[in-house]
């Protein structure tokens, strides 16, 4: 039975550490990609109307991002567990529906719209590899589609709208964003978004403003070279052959620096507990890890269904960094596992 003749997903078999997914996901490096995966979800129309309509990402970015990333992780790290943060998730987009400016109907358990979610996610893993990690042999590009059918059982949605196989999925994607992909409102506000201080950062607002305003124009560069020719013509984007020098050769500079970056802050936390699960070095049931408390959604906006609400209160939590880092004396020693998948 194909992927897209499977009909209902069954929960299948969880990813596990020798898989490809697991080395790239959790990556720190993912993070460069911020603005290209935020900006080509939200130009699929039935997601950018729901992002309009239900999203606070403009109010919280650093927050929602930090927060949501931990069950969207989950999904690939959590074992026996995945079905159940898949799960989670898909509750969450129960209530995200509605009508857009065109008089569209939407909602975020569509089939389609879910699965181009995915999609990104798997997309973002492929261009990662290929530009900050050193490139994907098309076996491996093979294998990470696979794997990523395999991940997209973990949520319990309809398989209809998944590819057969690698090169279907290139149809798929290319098809979408040739003839499908819009520039709407959700995505210029990707594009132009501005980080608001966090009320927990002990900083002068100029001083943020400064320190991020740069790395969002280098996201927006990074998107611009990324994205398909397609889409960047519509975005009305420019892109030089020096332009694509560039950015090889800072992907190159990237690649190298990541030789010396311990796991403990390389990997998401999510993903280093789901490696210290699997060497024996935490109980298999350990507690999964969880958003640090500081990064929950507003006080008004507490208790919806579509928002993940962090458990975890713990002193560790209120100290604790917004991205990957555990700068204990562990995050000395060597990094590991950068070989566990062939």
């Amino acid at each position: 039975m194909t992927a897209s003749t499977a009909g209902t997903a069954h929960a299948g078999r969880p990813l596990g550490p020798d898989s490809l997914t697991w080395k790239y996901f959790g990556d720190l490096r993912t993070g460069m990609l911020g603005v290209w995966i935020g900006a080509i979800q939200n130009m699929y129309p039935e997601l950018g109307a729901g992002v309009e309509d239900h999203s606070i990402l403009l109010r919280e970015p650093l927050q929602r991002v930090a927060r949501s990333v931990y069950p969207i992780m989950g999904v690939v790290y959590d074992g026996d567990r995945a079905a159940q943060t898949g799960a989670q998730i898909k509750g969450f987009h129960k209530t995200i529906k509605g009508t857009d400016s065109a008089g569209r109907r939407y909602h975020a358990l569509n089939p389609e719209t879910f699965y181009w979610a995915h999609a990104t996610f798997f997309m973002l893993i492929i261009k990662t590899a290929e530009y900050f990690c050193g490139g994907l042999t098309d076996a491996e590009k093979r294998q990470l589609f696979s794997e990523h059918v395999q991940w997209y059982r973990m949520y319990g949605m309809s398989m209809r709208p998944v590819p057969d196989s690698w090169e279907d999925f290139c149809a798929y994607w290319d098809r979408k964003c040739r003839e499908e992909l819009e520039i709407n409102r959700a995505t210029l506000d990707i594009f132009k978004i501005r980080i608001p201080k966090p009320w927990f950062v002990l900083m002068p607002t100029p001083v943020w403003d400064q320190l991020f305003r740069p790395m969002i124009g280098a996201q927006r560069w990074i998107a611009a070279g990324l994205f398909d020719d397609a889409v960047r013509e519509k975005a009305g984007m420019r892109w030089t052959p020096g332009d694509e020098v560039l950015l090889r050769l800072f992907g190159k500079i990237v690649e190298l620096a990541f030789v010396a970056v311990p796991d403990e802050i390389r990997l998401h936390p999510r993903a280093l507990a789901a490696y210290r699960r699997a060497e024996g070095r935490i109980p298999a049931d350990a507690p999964l890890i969880e958003a640090p408390s500081f990064v929950a959604p507003p006080r008004d906006r507490r208790g919806l269904p579509m928002h993940y609400q962090p458990t975890r209160k713990t002193l560790l939590d209120r100290a604790g960094s917004l991205v990957h880092t555990t700068f204990s004396l562990a995050g000395l020693r060597p990094a590991r596992g950068r070989d566990k998948a062939a």
